[in-house]
């Protein structure tokens, strides 16, 4: 059997140097291009493949991104908040034509996930996706940075600074969804999410929900219940709603805005156990777009955080943080998906 070709067989009948070789298969600016071609012909003859792992190892790098999710409370035993699943694809492709190996690993949010992966050789880079309560996540993140660890994470950006962050503009698609409610006629408004700042994105999403209405004079009379984001924390919170609405001369509201789409199913689920209609009595809106949002009963008016443009952002913007070029958080606007829940057709 024919032994694999090696670099030194392609030097040999190139006739030039090992060192040569390398370069020219890697597209080295300081190999001319008619020497890359004939390199790279001959290479392509004898069905030679690079050897990455001797290739990282001469560099110490892994050429191997790290994709760390978080558990999240959901409905069922995946423990993963599907927004995060439409945005695994975009960043599998964005590692692969940037010529990374993703690797993904599941954390439970008391691990020691801050680890040294870089130290480890494992990865060359972290990509952080979700984080449960944040001022648990945000001591560890401010580890990863003082370790000098190559990080981004998606999330809110953070005065603090604990790393760089690509993210969605939460207060904007807050502010925009309830402009829209506003708009239709919707006068008597509650939130359902947490509102404090162990979710500083639902926060946000509250801030521009305030400002909207503040702007309107609408907010003296609006609600907020907490709740994480789960079909179940939806179910509860409206069922919350409809008791105090009994005792309540104020009454139900007529918009209802979600922190997520997931309490929106909640909430949705919960209506429809009552003579209350969607969206006749009561407009139902959510933030995320899921793929399921399209096909609720009646179809969910949301927020769309573009998860195709994220996952390439989080990959671009790590591997200039591995290359140390100079990183900035990047803010990605929302946009504002109608369909039925809210009263007004696309």
């Amino acid at each position: 059997m024919k032994e694999k070709a090696t670099s030194f067989d392609i030097a040999h009948l190139a006739g030039v140097s090992q060192s040569t070789v390398s370069r020219a298969l890697n597209n080295s600016p300081l190999v001319n291009q008619e020497t890359r071609d004939r390199v790279q012909r001959i290479a392509r003859e004898l069905n030679y493949k690079v050897d990455k792992n001797a290739s990282n190892l001469r560099k110490q790098k892994s050429s191997t991104i790290a994709l760390l999710l978080f558990e999240d409370p959901t409905s069922d035993d995946s423990m993963i908040n599907p927004f995060f699943l439409a945005m695994l694809g975009s960043i599998t492709r964005a590692c692969a034509a940037a010529g990374y190996d993703l690797l993904v690993s599941f954390q439970n949010l008391e691990d020691d996930w801050h680890a040294e992966y870089e130290d480890s050789n494992k990865a060359d880079g972290i990509i952080l996706l979700g984080y449960g309560d944040y001022t648990d996540y945000r001591s560890k993140v401010a580890q990863l940075e003082s370790q000098g660890t190559h990080f981004v994470r998606w999330g809110a950006p953070d005065a603090a600074h604990p790393g760089v962050s690509v993210g969605c503009d939460n207060f904007q698609g807050g502010y925009s969804i309830t402009e829209h409610l506003i708009a239709l006629g919707r006068t008597r408004f509650a939130f359902i999410g947490d509102s404090g700042n162990e979710a500083p994105e639902f926060m946000a999403r509250f801030q521009g929900y305030t400002e909207a209405l503040t702007s309107h004079n609408l907010y003296e009379s609006s609600l907020q219940s907490d709740a994480v984001s789960t079909e179940e924390a939806g179910f509860d919170a409206i069922q919350g709603m409809l008791n105090d609405a009994k005792t309540n001369e104020a009454g139900l509201p007529d918009a209802i805005v979600c922190a997520s789409d997931l309490i929106a199913m909640g909430v949705l689920r919960a209506l429809r156990q009552t003579a209350l209609k969607v969206p006749d009595d009561i407009a139902v809106v959510g933030y995320d777009n899921i793929a399921v949002s399209a096909f609720t009963t009646p179809a969910l008016t949301t927020v769309q955080q573009n998860t195709k443009l994220a996952g390439e952002l989080l990959v671009s913007t790590l591997i200039k943080a591995i290359s140390n070029e100079k990183v900035e958080d990047f803010l990605m606007p929302a946009e504002v998906i109608i369909r039925h829940s809210c009263g007004a057709k696309t």
